[in-house]
């Protein structure tokens, strides 16, 4: 597991002086990890790593001969075949930890190693991205019982939460093919629907679209096929997380998860930001995993004292919209709702041991949703399934707009950092995604 050391002393500065910002969310402390390339060129897309305004080309790094030993090795595999990060991934936490301490000590200030490196910054102003590894596989977890409880009053006002939600971490297989990264844009999905009081389904644009206010815990080193991966060494599997949005068809999901779940009403796009911050980043920021008195006691495989002393993470999130009519008015993003992932009801290590301990085997690159992560009061919901209370409460918007569901050219963003004493903050960077018409015919 990572532990506290050099890279997250508060006082570090860097010599990229954008990192030394108070309101960054890329200071020296977090290093996330990203694929990027230059805009409209033809070069091909690469690793690298956030500091301040600025991008580390690592290919770029790798070329320059800077660092030795394991960051050399680590450099290796960010210059392999693939043009994301699947190789680092693979390559264990001694690895990541090795690059992590050598990109600190190379971008702090009165470095040795400045010029080299910062031959090979590109500005992130400069860039587009693209997914930052090459995702096999996609499960989405529903790990939040606020949300889960207030999704199920909705439709069993009398037993809203499944007797099997405070046992088992519930989820589904998604579609990865339909990944993309902030700013992604989509055409409304079509699919059937089954109107209030019908007795058969029309096939017609989604009305009742959503979005789901997530994390994503991209999967390091994976399991051989029949094996598991203990409680205990779930998190040296974590390569690091990101913020997700799982887009959903309410209309869609109503008409169709019976009895399998999700399926078209979801795979029609997820939205991730597009960078990748490591557990070791996240190290400070750590919390006690809780649950309310008088819930059951996890199986013995999902439960462990020091998973119990500190196996969430207190990362704050925000969820904001801009509409069409707003952007042309030059209007800020209207605030929507903020919660935490520390309410999660699991948290990232149960779901590895839990995804694995039938013999399922991970690979580097795999993602995990959280879920949507509400918290325990009204205004933490994550979706307008819960802050329009299933479409009967109207959303006011600053402009004067009202969202009951998502309309075309509505953009949501997702924001995320941390933040302690004693501790810089370190933050995501943004999810954004906008909805397009459907199309027909």
């Amino acid at each position: 597991m990572p532990q506290l050391n050099e890279t997250h002393d508060a006082q570090l500065r860097s010599w990229v002086e954008s990192a030394n910002q108070p309101d960054t969310d890329f200071p020296i402390q977090n290093l996330p990890f990203g694929v990027f390339r230059r805009r409209d060129s033809a070069e091909s897309f690469r690793p690298g790593v956030a500091i301040g305004d600025q991008i580390v080309d690592l290919r770029a790094l790798h070329a320059a001969k800077v660092f030795t030993g394991r960051a050399h090795d680590a450099l290796a595999a960010c210059n392999g075949k693939l043009p994301g990060l699947n190789e680092l991934m693979a390559a264990g936490f001694e690895v990541w930890s090795a690059l992590r301490l050598a990109l600190s000590r190379g971008l702090r200030e009165g470095s040795a190693q400045q010029s080299a490196i910062a031959k090979v910054l590109v500005p992130q102003a400069d860039v587009e991205y693209t997914l930052p590894a090459q995702v096999g596989d996609y499960t989405d977890f529903y790990t939040s019982i606020h949300h889960a409880t207030t999704i199920g009053k909705q439709f069993r006002p009398d037993n809203p939460l499944l007797p099997n939600y405070k046992w088992v971490p519930i989820g589904y297989h998604g579609r990865a093919s339909s990944l993309g990264v902030s700013g992604q844009q989509f055409p409304r999905p079509v699919g059937q629907i089954l109107p209030k009081g019908a007795t058969e389904p029309q096939f017609s644009p989604c009305q009742r679209l959503d979005y789901e206010t997530e994390m994503g815990i991209f999967i390091g080193p994976g399991n051989a096929q029949g094996t598991r991966i203990r409680l205990e060494d779930a998190e040296s599997r974590i390569f690091g997380l990101c913020l997700l949005n799982d887009w959903s068809a309410r209309d869609i999901q109503a008409w169709e998860y019976q009895p399998l779940g999700p399926f078209l009403s979801k795979s029609f796009a997820t939205t991730l930001s597009p960078w990748i911050v490591t557990l070791e980043a996240l190290e400070p920021f750590r919390t006690a995993w809780e649950r309310p008195a008088g819930d059951p006691a996890p199986l013995p495989y999902l439960s462990s004292e020091q998973n119990r002393a500190e196996g969430a993470l207190d990362v704050h999130l925000q969820t904001l919209i801009t509409t069409q009519r707003s952007r042309e008015a030059n209007a800020a993003p209207a605030l929507l709702a903020e919660s935490n992932y520390r309410h999660a009801y699991w948290n990232a290590a149960q779901l590895v041991a839990h995804h694995t301990v039938n013999g399922c085997n991970l690979q580097a690159g795999d993602l995990f949703g959280t879920g949507t992560l509400s918290g325990p009061n009204a205004d933490e919901a994550g979706s307008l399934l819960e802050l329009s209370s299933g479409g009967q409460k109207p959303v006011a918007l600053p402009w004067g707009e009202e969202r009951t569901f998502l309309q075309d050219g509505d953009e949501i963003i997702l924001r995320g950092w941390c933040e302690k004493e004693g501790f810089r903050r370190i933050g995501f960077g943004d999810s954004a995604g906008t909805v397009l018409p459907a199309l027909l015919g």
